[in-house]
């Protein structure tokens, strides 16, 4: 693990090979770690124009999230997972602000984001707000949208 110098490579994953190192993480992330099914994992969103952040330490996947348009002013950010062992290396925030700027550079002014109920402060953070109150559940977690205005 890199975490002397945490030269972390940030990666804009168009290709589908660079694709499948956000689906690593995820499988190691979250299929294994709060054991969710692959196929409640990947859904429809995972092909077509889907946008991927990929962090890569020494060439292995450690941190990854999704983007994909609601509406052409808008898009969902999800599936953000940092490794559990690469956590506290302020990687999510670095894996959010880069999909961010791509965001903005793809002309979008808002990110919407449906936020486990335990992480809503990390989201804050970052500037986002609550859209209401209301939680729902998404698979295994409890939910707020939340978004952001860019």
């Amino acid at each position: 693990m890199n975490t002397q110098n945490e030269n972390f490579e940030i990666v804009r994953a168009t290709e589908d090979w660079q694709k499948t190192g956000a689906y690593s993480v995820r499988i190691e992330g979250m299929n294994r770690q709060y054991h969710i099914s692959l196929r409640e994992e990947f859904d429809e969103h995972d092909f077509g124009d889907t946008k991927y952040i990929v962090v890569l330490d020494d060439g292995y996947p450690v941190a990854t999230c999704r983007f994909y348009e609601i509406d052409p002013k808008r898009v969902i950010l999800g599936r953000l997972v940092v490794l559990p062992e690469y956590r506290n290396h302020n990687l999510g925030s670095i894996v959010v602000k880069a999909a961010e700027e791509w965001i903005k550079e793809l002309a979008y002014e808002e990110v919407v984001i449906d936020s486990r109920v335990e992480v809503v402060s990390f989201y804050e953070k970052l500037g986002y707000s609550h859209l209401d109150d209301s939680v729902k559940k998404s698979g295994n977690f409890d939910c707020v949208r939340m978004n952001k205005k860019l």
